[in-house]
């Protein structure tokens, strides 16, 4: 199988189950913009140092590619997914908020903004956080014009930007540093 097909080559592209877009469409930007979030994700997975955050790292960077699905699959052929693939679900979100809840014992939290880059992995995890915020505000886009049937995916990535600010602060935890100026304390 080759890596290139040329079926895209005049600006279109397949979706999930059928169906060919614009690649400017909302839903390509959406699942676009997810994409970038789980490739920062990655990123901030290899340079993070503490085991348990790479472990959590790596379960959400899998459970994007379901977030991605749905975004990629029409309306209309939502039924085949639901039937081929596993969707975005309460219990995702829940789990998410279990692991915020467990750092949130472990750490304390600055009162003021957060200057990101004190290590390389809360860096990185800074960024993925700030494209989820993308991706999530590309969702709600299609959330206004009734294009997702699955109001669980803005929850999902709303607590996974949380969560992701959270691993940040605690890959950080033991560092010399004043979080929010970056500078030695």
């Amino acid at each position: 199988m080759k890596v290139y097909s040329k079926k895209g080559d005049d600006g279109d592209t397949s979706l999930l189950f059928g169906g060919r877009v614009s690649k400017a469409e909302p839903r390509v930007e959406a699942y676009g913009a997810t994409d970038t979030a789980v490739s920062a994700m990655g990123l901030a997975r290899s340079l993070c140092k503490d085991p348990w955050v790479k472990k959590v790292i790596m379960q959400v960077q899998r459970e994007m590619f379901t977030v991605g699905a749905e975004l990629a699959t029409d309306p209309e052929q939502y039924s085949y997914l639901e039937k081929h693939f596993s969707q975005v679900t309460p219990e995702m979100t829940s789990q998410l908020e279990r692991y915020i809840d467990e750092i949130d014992k472990q750490i304390d939290l600055p009162r003021a903004f957060i200057v990101p880059g004190a290590s390389a992995g809360s860096g990185a995890l800074d960024l993925a956080r700030s494209l989820l915020r993308t991706s999530e505000r590309r969702v709600v886009q299609l959330n206004e014009k009734g294009m997702i049937l699955n109001p669980e995916i803005l929850r999902y990535l709303n607590r996974l930007s949380d969560l992701i600010f959270m691993l940040a602060r605690f890959e950080d935890r033991r560092l010399p540093f004043d979080l929010t100026t970056g500078e030695n304390t």
